[in-house]
């Protein structure tokens, strides 16, 4: 029974993860019809690609085919989407030394831990350090936004759609990770869930005066596992 709820869990998991990941196509496709990325960032794209990619390589280590099919999926979508942005951007050298610096940190790491193949377990938790601290990172980045919302005492700024399908996909990973006893998948999930929740609390005590701010204009956040 406990198997048949974790290839249910890591199936729905998988989908409703590659749908956020898609979300990406949307700020894509107004830079194509723009031709030109403005003033926004493309640092989520490279983030969203050393994430997927490293847990690309936990999935490959731990033999979860469930994290290796949802982030080779993101991993390619994120480089795609990086692609895009160069193509488009103004500042391109900025844009390559920021990516090269990613490359090498990805590339870094593979190389330290293939030296521990004669030691598997520390080389998947090494690994699995490596991913939970990316991650929280990447959880991270909208605090400052947070921030914002209690000065402003406004919530229009912050994306509610993404906002609570983060939460959705965050619980299911959470879930998915308690069935398989894999702290590496629970940490990070768990703070995800925590971060959705504040977010979402916000919107309860500082309702937006409209649903066409900043944040339903250009969703850069991505959540990338």
């Amino acid at each position: 029974m406990t198997l048949a709820y974790d290839s249910v869990l890591s199936t729905t998991a998988v989908i409703s993860t590659v749908f956020q990941f898609l979300s990406g196509t949307v700020i894509c496709r107004k830079y194509i019809q723009k031709k030109s990325t403005g003033d926004s960032s493309g640092v989520p794209f490279i983030c969203g690609f050393l994430s997927c990619s490293f847990w690309l390589r936990y999935g490959v280590l731990t033999n979860e085919q469930s994290i290796v099919m949802v982030n080779m999926i993101g991993s390619t979508l994120f480089l795609v989407y990086t692609l895009i942005y160069y193509v488009f951007t103004i500042n391109k050298r900025t844009y390559v030394k920021q990516f090269a610096v990613v490359l090498f940190v990805l590339i870094a790491v593979i190389v330290y831990t293939n030296r521990l193949q004669d030691d598997p377990a520390e080389m998947i938790h090494i690994t699995g350090i490596v991913c939970c601290i990316v991650t929280v990172c990447f959880f991270a980045a909208p605090l400052t936004s947070l921030v914002h919302v209690i000065r402003a005492k406004n919530s229009e700024s912050l994306p509610l759609p993404l906002i609570a399908t983060s939460f959705f996909v965050s619980l299911q990973w959470l879930i998915y990770g308690i069935l398989i006893s894999d702290s590496f998948i629970q940490i990070p999930n768990f703070l995800g869930c925590l971060l959705s929740l504040m977010q979402l609390g916000l919107f309860v005590l500082y309702p937006p005066r409209s649903y066409s701010g900043q944040g339903y204009k250009l969703l850069e956040q991505a959540v990338p596992f």
